[in-house]
């Protein structure tokens, strides 16, 4: 009896703490392995699109984050028009991207308009953020919540719906060090 009390408790945390899930998407293991290893050529079936909406780019290939990490940092989110946990969100990075006009790019990606990109990050759950500071040794390097850099993008994901506080806190690290290797 006790371990079904356990089991229900663990199923309803994965529950309440989860956003939506990704049913079209599977991860695979091929697929992990192939998260960080940046190659655009993988991301060419649509033609380069970007939509401003709010100072929020919505972006389809991975040369439009490359192109944004040379002005600074990108505040990455993936996420679907269905999901109502992503469109809850949309306000937090609006105002996010206003305040951080000039000093960091926030993108979002469709994963059913760019099925690609959400095979390329590994999505198995929406929404799903995280903070962009660079590329080294061919992979994108994350800012982690605690200001430490990764390039193990599972450890640096923003995987529920949170404050504006939490994004703001994660690009001001990111910033912040963008700001010491400068010196």
């Amino acid at each position: 009896m006790s371990k079904l009390v356990i089991l229900l408790i663990l199923f309803a945390a994965v529950i309440l703490t989860a956003g939506c899930i990704n049913s079209k998407t599977t991860l695979t293991n091929s697929q992990e392995t192939q998260e960080n290893s940046i190659n655009s050529q993988e991301i060419q079936e649509n033609p380069q699109k970007i939509q401003e909406n709010s100072s929020v780019i919505e972006i389809t290939q991975l040369d439009q984050i490359n192109t944004s990490l040379k002005k600074g940092p990108v505040l990455l989110k993936l996420g679907a028009e269905w999901c109502e946990e992503c469109q809850e969100l949309n306000p937090v990075l609006t105002q996010v991207a206003t305040d951080y006009a000039g000093r960091a790019t926030v993108v979002t990606v469709d994963i059913d308009k760019s099925p690609k990109l959400a095979d390329y990050f590994g999505i198995y759950v929406i929404p799903d953020s995280s903070v962009i500071v660079g590329i080294e040794n061919g992979k994108y390097v994350y800012m982690q919540e605690d200001g430490n850099v990764t390039t193990e993008r599972s450890t640096a994901k923003i995987l529920k719906i949170e404050g504006k506080e939490v994004y703001e806190n994660v690009l001001d690290l990111a910033l912040q060090k963008e700001k010491v290797k400068s010196n």
